[in-house]
């Protein structure tokens, strides 16, 4: 049988509703929380235990604290922190809120009329006073916390084929890509790229979803690993070693000789440069794709990434020097880089094609996903309307 303060019991309903507004005189007859040891007073068991069902309820039901003293404020503050979990933001004006500025992991005071000392205890000052730039303050921390996350998953696609072919050649594997290639695609498309996602704009659902805790979520976590190299960094892997050996003539001849480079002759030197200028080509597009599908968690990356000029900019200037590399002698040299056909260029499209088409139907097997729970959401919320 349920507790008789289980949620959704006639007691708790009454407890919600008794909890709506608390007084300081209320809040006087209980042990605050979080003392200098973060617990609650523990003299009396009966008592703790019953100054923390009260404390309980006022995190889950109170809207409105009438009539509290600076201390209470302060115990408000401790109770959402240790009994609900929460990171506290606390706004004040007045040398009465300053003990409750301090004590929120982020205190917000008035610049305009609040004091010298609210001041100094919070942590932020509102030039206008406008609670509105509070809520904009929190977009644009979420925003920029989102695209970082997004410009280093992008940047790490990239390592898994970048490390794969010197351990091919270990194997026996002909050289896929050189160091120098390497340091292209970091230093010449990546990081750039990568810094363009500091433009890139709010998604819709940016503010809907919950924020992410500091301490528990990681910025790099075992999500951002696996879409990472186990999932876009795989198909760029598979889309370079499928045209190194499948569109590429004598790649494959040059693995089953088993000769070491310093025995090539003139033309196998050529096909293992132009199967490397392949390689380079097919990953350079991959991380285009992967650039493109990193600009949205949910929605469609068709309709977001033009907003973002900066990323298109850097986008159209990585492929302009890809071809540069492949087609002017002197970088050739350099790079060991050789002109591609155009049916070679055509299928170095394929990472593009396979990471832009998975990632296009797992966001909208996500959406739908999503869907279906506020689907789910609105029917539980309508059945207590029809009982009643």
């Amino acid at each position: 049988s349920p507790s008789p303060w289980s949620p959704g019991s006639d007691a708790e309903a009454a407890a919600a509703a008794e909890f709506r507004v608390v007084t300081g005189t209320q809040l006087e007859a209980h042990a605050p929380p979080g003392g200098d040891d973060g617990a609650l007073g523990d003299d009396d068991a009966e008592a703790a235990a019953e100054a923390a069902l009260f404390w309980r309820r006022c995190v889950e039901h109170t809207r409105v604290f009438a009539r509290v003293s600076p201390m209470h404020k302060r115990s408000i503050v401790r109770a959402y922190q240790h009994i609900g979990g929460h990171v506290v933001a606390m706004t004040g004006d007045g040398v009465n809120d300053a003990p409750a500025l301090k004590e929120a992991e982020v205190g917000i005071a008035m610049g305009i009329r609040g004091t010298e000392v609210a001041k100094e205890a919070a942590d932020i000052v509102l030039l206008d006073d406008d609670l509105q730039s509070v809520v904009a303050g929190m977009e644009q921390g979420r925003l920029c916390s989102e695209n970082l996350r997004k410009s280093i998953m992008y940047t790490l696609c990239s390592k898994l084929p970048q490390v794969l072919p010197t351990f091919a050649e270990l194997a026996g594997v002909p050289s896929a890509l050189t160091a120098a290639q390497v340091l292209l695609i970091d230093i010449g498309t990546d990081i750039w790229t990568a810094i363009a996602f500091a433009w890139q704009p709010a998604e819709g659902e940016l503010m809907r979803r919950a924020p992410r805790h500091p301490s528990r979520d990681r910025m790099v976590d075992g999500q951002v690993l696996l879409y990472s190299y186990g999932y876009v960094g795989l198909i760029q892997s598979i889309a370079c070693w499928a045209v190194f050996f499948g569109v590429m003539p004598r790649m494959y001849e040059l693995f089953r000789a088993d000769k070491h480079p310093s025995e090539y002759s003139v033309a196998d030197s050529e096909a293992d440069n132009a199967g490397m200028s392949s390689y380079y080509w097919t990953l350079v597009l991959g991380q285009v794709g992967a650039a493109l599908a990193a600009t949205t968690t949910r929605q469609s990356a068709l309709l977001r990434w033009a907003p973002n000029w900066w990323l298109t900019a850097c986008i159209v200037l990585e492929l302009l020097l890809a071809l540069l590399v492949l087609t002017w002698s002197p970088l050739q040299n350099i790079f060991k880089t050789r002109c591609l056909s155009a049916p070679q260029l055509l299928a170095g499209l394929l990472g593009f094609v396979l990471i832009g088409a998975l990632e296009e139907a797992r966001k909208l097997w996500l959406r739908r996903g999503d869907t279906a729970d506020e689907d789910s959401h609105a029917g539980s919320w309508s059945e207590p309307e029809k009982k009643a």
